[in-house]
């Protein structure tokens, strides 16, 4: 029988689980308080510049075309990939970087020429990280995180003792060379947590980088939102932008409607794909699962300083996906997850797409997103943000051997303030939760409520966890989970 359903949010979570939830013959409605879908895939435009304002990498591809494949349906029926080579560039010092190649024949070599005998532990470490991505990614990750049990199959038995060791020990017995092993743990920055806190197991996202490669979707990002809104209208779906709920209406533990812009609408199953904590927010406090307590001991990814820059002329010495690691950044991690504060010698991360794609900016212009890591939950002030865009203005002008602050013909900041007023985010946070051991699979927010029947929740609070490609994963896994039950 088809039934209605409500869906709050529209960042890829929310769109893959409204695509296969409107395949399966319901009549889906997606809610989005912001003008534009999307969620924190955003865009923005100004005087023939444009920026993805949340995720600018590409990794994982095989879990974007399995995703399109359940429609019978390819990436490339909606957006043109190109493999990036370089993949990105760390700069340690004036002058002095490394280039990912997008061979990993051309990768071995690079790391033997750092440090004799590395290629020889790099291709055991890489065989140990595909094997984890072929369990993981193509298998755990897909479960619904509701017991501990799912974590045991003949295939991953031989794998849980790496949940009880972290990739910073795993990483520092294989290779010496300090540079390498900056290389090798920045990938677990993608997952939200400091190297020592995060198991071993969750080495695969080096098989994502050096294995699958950095692609980058001609257009943007965005354009990735774009095909699934259109998957989703050819499936069905209905879209209301500029839509705010403000109160999810419970009676006899079941949901019954939510309130939009004053409206009261009415639907079979309610899914939540915006923030975790503000939806719980939305209801009264005896239907909430979690305290305040609860989220207060979480520990979660950084939030970011991003800025979004229009340059008058094109940048030398960078390359598409940049990364300044001049500074240390166990240092940083201080600032982000023991003393929650602003850093005092930040590691940035800087994005010119431009470089790659003439759709980023005019031509002899350049467009150029800066990120900095930051902890969630402190001050947000206009003085803050200044001091740190000239802080890493400085920084990338001293690196890569240029003047380029009178060049700058536009900045747009974006921080903890504008990520609660536009996502209502809990405290700010940009990434959701860290993967750490106790914030995995079943111990991560639940997927369907324990306390109103048909209410679900999808997105990067709850299972797998942060990133593009586990957003994918969840919408499938919430849709999933809310077929069973209208099946029982």
């Amino acid at each position: 029988m088809k039934k209605t359903i409500n869906v709050l949010g529209s960042g890829f979570s929310s769109l893959a689980a409204a695509c296969y939830l409107a395949k399966a013959g319901h009549k889906v409605t997606v809610f989005e308080k912001n003008e534009q879908i999307g969620g924190r895939a955003r865009q923005y435009k100004k005087d023939g510049f444009l920026f993805d304002m949340g995720p600018t990498w590409y990794w994982m591809p095989d879990v974007f075309e399995r995703f399109f494949n359940d429609f019978g349906r390819k990436t490339s029926d909606y957006y043109h990939l190109e493999k990036l080579n370089p993949a990105y560039e760390v700069f340690f010092n004036v002058g002095d970087t490394i280039k990912i190649s997008s061979s990993i024949d051309e990768i071995y070599s690079l790391f033997e020429k750092e440090e004799k005998g590395s290629s020889i532990q790099l291709k055991k470490f890489l065989e140990l990280a595909k094997s984890n991505y072929e369990v993981a990614v193509k298998d755990l990750v897909y479960r619904p995180g509701v017991s501990p049990l799912e974590l045991i199959s003949p295939k991953t038995i031989t794998k849980l003792n790496q949940l009880f060791f972290d990739i910073r020990k795993q990483v520092q017995k294989k290779f010496s060379n300090p540079r390498l092993i900056k290389i090798l743990e920045f990938p677990v920055l993608f997952l939200g947590a400091k190297p020592g806190n995060t198991p071993s197991m969750y080495n695969f996202m080096n098989w994502a980088d050096f294995g699958l490669g950095t692609w980058h979707p001609k257009g943007g990002m965005f354009e990735i939102i774009k095909g699934m809104e259109s998957l989703a209208e050819e499936l069905g779906v209905r879209f209301c932008t500029q839509s705010n709920v403000e109160s999810i209406n419970v009676s006899n533990n079941r949901a019954k409607s939510i309130e939009v812009n004053g409206e009261e609408i009415g639907a079979d199953i309610f899914l939540s794909g915006a923030d975790y904590h503000h939806t719980e927010q939305l209801l009264k406090p005896e239907y909430r699962q979690y305290s305040e307590s609860y989220w207060n001991k979480r520990t979660f990814a950084p939030s970011s300083l991003l800025f979004y820059v229009g340059f008058n002329k094109k940048i030398k010495n960078v390359s598409h996906h940049t990364l300044f690691f001049d500074e240390e950044f166990d240092s940083h991690a201080e600032y982000i997850y023991d003393t929650p504060s602003w850093p005092k010698d930040p590691l940035f991360y800087a994005s010119f797409p431009s470089i790659t794609d003439k759709a980023f900016a005019p031509e002899n212009k350049e467009a150029a997103t800066f990120l900095i890591p930051i902890a969630v939950g402190i001050e947000d002030t206009e003085a803050h943000r200044n001091k740190y865009f000239n802080l890493i203005m400085k920084r990338l002008e001293k690196l890569t051997k240029q003047k380029l602050k009178d060049d700058v013909l536009f900045v747009k900041s974006y921080c903890i303030n504008d990520f609660i007023e536009d996502y209502n985010s809990y405290k700010g946070n940009a990434y959701g939760l860290a993967n750490t051991l106790t914030q995995t699979a079943f111990l991560r927010p639940r997927i369907k409520s324990k306390k109103v029947k048909n209410l679900f929740f999808t997105g990067q609070l709850t299972v797998p966890g942060p990133g593009v490609p586990p957003a994918l994963i969840s919408g499938k896994i919430a849709a999933e989970s809310i077929l069973k039950q209208l099946r029982s």
